[in-house]
């Protein structure tokens, strides 16, 4: 405990002023990618003894054993299609990351620096021709280019996730009246949003997705000159984006008198203690974690039932 709380310390202004601390690295294309350094566990060299995994994805260089737990190794080059990390002969490093409650090792050629990010300075990927695996665009102090990889995308093709409600949720879902109801939905990750989606279609829930937060703002900010002061009963957030996070982006519509009492759900692969006190400062409603279909589900159903009988004992008072 006292460990987490140390660790909210040093990074919880970052995570209220829309920053990013990011560990940069390189793969066998000599590229420089980055990730949030929040899913970091830990980097080290890569052991020796590798266990190999019969019938595993070509990417699956194998398990090792990290504090006495196995964990899969993935070859990040491979998942992006380059030549792989030669473990045998080369020194190479893995980094430990804790993705929606899962423990994963990624491989990479070698580590190279941690700096500070303004979400801001993060961009889009646009139409890079391997932009399908990246879900932003940055520059260090030399103007050379840093790839943020969907690292949720490769984990899905290689590891896989779970997609679908279990028929105990759809069935609970029968007793919530969904109708009338819309939901904005808004991640930067097409994989991501793509589960999101097949969710609420399971649910039989209207919903509008958008990329970005500044995107999400924008779609709300229409909304409401149509004269809709309540356009969504409920919203789903990402908390990485380019451009501004999902904190500040809470943060924002708990500001405004009228979107404040619109509930809002953070839902990410960073999934530790850290970042579920830090949802509850900004005022979100919920977090969730990502690949969690039947949690993000329930959470949905729970909200839109609240509003459902709060609707109902309004009307019963009347």
């Amino acid at each position: 405990m006292d460990n987490m709380m140390e660790e909210i310390a040093q990074r919880a202004n970052l995570a209220f002023s829309n920053q990013m601390e990011m560990l940069t690295f390189y793969l066998t294309d000599n590229q420089q990618y980055g990730v949030n350094v929040f899913k970091i566990i830990e980097v080290i060299e890569t052991p020796k003894a590798i266990t190999k995994m019969p019938h595993s994805h070509p990417a699956v260089t194998g398990a090792i054993d990290f504090r006495d737990s196995m964990v899969t190794a993935i070859d990040l080059s491979v998942g992006l299609g380059m030549e792989p990390v030669d473990v045998a002969n080369d020194i190479s490093y893995i980094i430990i990351c804790e993705y929606s409650g899962t423990t994963q090792g990624l491989l990479i050629k070698s580590p190279n620096k941690l700096i500070n990010k303004s979400w801001e300075e993060i961009q889009s990927p646009g139409q890079m021709h391997n932009a399908g695996y990246l879900t932003a665009l940055t520059y260090d102090e030399n103007r050379d280019s840093i790839q943020i990889l969907d690292v949720e995308r490769i984990l899905g093709e290689i590891i896989g996730v779970e997609e679908t409600i279990t028929e105990e949720v759809i069935e609970a879902s029968t007793a919530v009246d969904t109708s009338g109801h819309r939901i904005l939905m808004v991640d930067d990750s097409k994989a991501a949003r793509a589960l999101l989606k097949n969710a609420m279609d399971q649910l039989n829930v209207n919903y509008i997705l958008a990329e970005s937060a500044v995107r999400a703002l924008d779609i709300i900010k229409k909304e409401v000159q149509k004269g809709n002061d309540r356009p969504f009963s409920l919203i789903i957030s990402d908390i990485e984006m380019p451009a501004m996070d999902g904190f500040t982006f809470t943060r924002k519509m708990k500001g405004k008198a009228k979107l404040k009492d619109i509930p809002i759900i953070l839902h990410s692969s960073m999934s530790n203690p850290a970042n579920r006190i830090k949802a509850e400062q900004v005022g979100a409603d919920d977090f969730v974690p990502k690949f969690r279909p039947d949690e993000i589900a329930s959470a949905v159903l729970n909200i839109i039932d609240g509003i459902n009988k709060q609707k109902q004992g309004a009307q019963s008072n009347a």
